[in-house]
């Protein structure tokens, strides 16, 4: 019951880089003695034709992901395959168009009529989310070009708690709740400005973010795929879908023979291991627990909802135009010297402080309600984890967790099974 104490609204700020991929074993596979080998506001673009071959490359890189996950199972081929996603869809793409960006595209198509998605950005939204119902999630293996920049730098990884690991995962529906609140209260694409990749990508960025970037390289190379782990928006959708996936990555190629060796070669706590004798309980006593959370998911959702809504002014502040009239405000005060280049743009137009105040005060009325949509949002998500961690369910086998599994084959090197030649 530990974890229950252990969910807790969690943020980071992380992100990733590039080195050497060669050192990446968490300690050294075992020698089975065979002949075995280890292995700013982004505008959706026009349909043109450079965006239909980068959809038509995209589904390569998915059908040659899932060629290496299931039949070849080469986590070398796979490594390769991050390589050329982050040179092509990374350095090459400058990062766009991005299926995760692409998340916030797809939703201002939804909420603001007068903007459209094309078809190369909506078959980038879509395409990974069809193969990780399907496949699970080879999209990340090696396709993504932010997983591949922080797979490639995963050098010495550690291995954090599950609890720890769950309650930070949290980030990934806050920072998904800010983003879909910044298109529809129209303050622009939260992920792509605060995308700290752009600036690797691109090879220059805000001082800050280029900070950011610098800080998840390091934090990277100990703590393995931090961003997608804990604030990815689009790996939310991607678990979702892998959770239903009708094939999925399997540690042996053929039944378990509980060898342990695969135990600690994942550092993402992506593999469910057999469930100790002492921790199976009563199903009866698990089924009362689950009620208990159900009949309580609606006060959480409730104090979500009101949490939200009072976090109302902060949260209207990712909106440029509170922000300024914040900043015209205090400059007509005093409270603050000097000005800033937006603030003096405005003072040469024709707008007055009042009618900027005014058209701040009507966003903030958006928030209002926006905010307690995210509140209520978070709070359903925290009592489905809440429920998801009442029961303790019965394994005998080492599987991955098809949610939040990468399928980025680090465990077939420590599979005695996986290293029997199979017979013709």
């Amino acid at each position: 019951m530990r974890q229950f104490k252990s969910i807790a609204v969690s943020t980071l700020l992380l992100v990733p880089a590039l080195v050497s991929g060669a050192a990446e074993m968490r300690f050294p596979p075992p020698d089975f003695q065979t002949s075995y080998k280890l292995p700013d506001l982004y505008v959706p673009p026009s349909a043109s034709s450079n965006g239909m071959w980068d959809a038509i490359i995209l589904f390569l890189a998915l059908a040659a992901t899932t060629w290496m996950v299931f039949k070849a199972r080469s986590r070398k081929g796979l490594f390769i395959l991050s390589i050329f996603s982050l040179a092509y869809f990374g350095f090459y793409r400058t990062g766009c168009i991005c299926p995760v960006g692409s998340t916030q595209n797809v939703m201002a198509g939804i909420f603001l009529p007068d903007v459209g998605v094309s078809v190369a950005v909506l078959s980038f939204f879509v395409m990974p989310l069809l193969f990780s119902l399907f496949f699970g999630r080879v999209f990340c293996a090696s396709v993504c070009p932010l997983g591949a920049m922080q797979e490639l730098v995963a050098i010495a990884p550690i291995r954090i708690s599950p609890a720890l690991d769950r309650t930070l995962g949290l980030g990934r529906y806050i920072y998904l709740g800010l983003a879909v609140l910044g298109v529809a209260t129209g303050s622009g694409f939260f992920i792509c400005r605060y995308d700290p990749f752009v600036g690797i990508y691109r090879l220059g960025h805000s001082y800050g973010m280029i900070m950011a970037g610098a800080v998840i390289l390091v934090l990277g190379v100990f703590v393995a795929r931090p961003y997608c782990r804990f604030l990815c928006p689009y790996g939310i959708l991607l678990g979702w879908m892998s959770r239903f996936s009708k094939w999925h990555l399997d540690i042996p190629p053929s039944p378990c023979v509980n060898c342990r060796l695969c135990e600690n070669s994942c550092p993402y706590n992506a593999i469910d291991m057999p469930t100790p004798q002492h921790l199976v309980e009563n199903p009866e006593v698990g089924k009362k627990r689950i009620r208990g959370l159900v009949f309580a998911s609606p006060v959480i959702i409730a104090v979500g909802a009101i949490a939200g809504y009072s976090m109302y002014e902060p949260l209207s502040r990712i909106h440029p135009t509170v922000t300024l009239s914040e900043r015209i405000a205090a400059e007509d005060a005093g409270v603050v010297t000097g000005d800033t280049l937006e603030s003096r743009t405005f003072r040469a137009g024709g707008q007055t402080a009042a009618q900027l105040n005014t058209e701040a005060n009507g966003i903030r009325e958006k928030f209002k309600t926006g905010g307690m949509w995210l509140g209520g949002f978070l709070g359903l998500i925290i009592s489905l984890k809440l429920i998801g961690l009442s029961t303790v369910p019965k394994r005998e086998i080492y599987t991955p967790h098809k949610e939040t599994c990468f399928s980025c084959g680090r465990c077939y090197p420590y599979c005695p099974v996986e290293a029997v030649p199979k017979r013709a």
